[in-house]
């Protein structure tokens, strides 16, 4: 899952050599205590559990093989606790920001998206709003029913929005900080910029200098975008070959956007 060299720098390391967790058949006691402290960790944005927190019928339920780990990830997401710790101190905005970077892994590419979750909520409810996350296409291709959700916007694919891969450091802030820690920093909140439809600069965890400008002394700067070109699967791709672009910092966001257009897979932004 590395997506830089500055991996150190953007408060990601933790992530880059790390695989996605499975619950496997034939899985162990522990190794379902593993995914469970994993999805709370996800789920609830890094935030404390005390032991009187913990939803034990729930584990229980996955420990003894009853539900799946999507299961698993609902049950967590529609619990009360939850709801304390997300939904009822924050405007509903923010919510959904959450939710996408809780359970799909990735930040909202739209207004529209926010707009979507928003009707829903009103007009169905919450718990049909969360379903609407777990029960979608993008969740199942990306986690099925035995994976743990993780990060999958720092990783930018064939077919995904650069601008998912900008806007997850605006939700992410490190992986020792807690999302509940950030719901009081309006500046940390996504919404004036998908009214907008503007990209935020990728930015470390201490909001200092990042990979794409923070300063002015930055925007005069080159940055190397290093690209491998995805397979077309009209040919057997036996060796894949990297390019490096030196591109300035007002063509990054577009040149990102092309490179992705034509199925290249962005492996690492760095400053040249």
């Amino acid at each position: 899952m590395a997506i830089t060299n500055a991996a150190s720098q953007l408060g990601t390391a933790a992530y880059s050599n790390a695989s996605p967790l499975e619950l496997r058949s034939h899985f162990s006691a522990d190794d379902a205590k593993v995914v469970i402290n994993a999805v709370y960790r996800h789920v609830l944005g890094n935030d404390h559990i005390l032991s009187s927190e913990r939803l034990v019928g729930l584990e229980s339920l996955l420990t003894n093989g009853q539900i799946s780990v999507r299961e698993f990830v609902r049950g967590v997401a529609k619990s009360e606790l939850y709801k304390t710790k997300f939904l009822y101190p924050n405007f509903h905005s923010r919510v959904i920001e959450l939710n996408f970077k809780h359970l799909l892994g990735r930040a909202p590419y739209s207004e529209a998206e926010l707009i979507e979750h928003l009707d829903r909520y009103q007009n169905e409810g919450y718990d049909a709003d969360i379903d609407s996350y777990i029960d979608s296409d993008e969740y199942d291709s990306s986690f099925g029913d035995s994976v743990v959700p993780y990060f999958r916007g720092f990783n930018n694919k064939v077919g995904d929005r650069t601008v998912g891969f900008t806007r997850i450091f605006r939700l992410y802030h490190g992986y020792a900080s807690s999302d509940r820690a950030h719901s009081k920093n309006r500046s940390t909140w996504l919404s004036t910029e998908l009214a907008q439809n503007s990209a935020s600069a990728i930015r470390t965890p201490g909001f200092g200098l990042g990979l794409a400008g923070n300063t002015s002394d930055d925007r005069g700067q080159l940055y190397r975008v290093s690209v491998i070109q995805a397979n077309n699967g009209r040919t057997t791709q036996i060796r894949r070959s990297a390019t490096e672009y030196l591109v300035p910092y007002d063509q990054l966001s577009s040149t990102m956007q092309r490179l992705s257009k034509r199925g290249g897979r962005i492996t690492q932004v760095s400053l040249a």
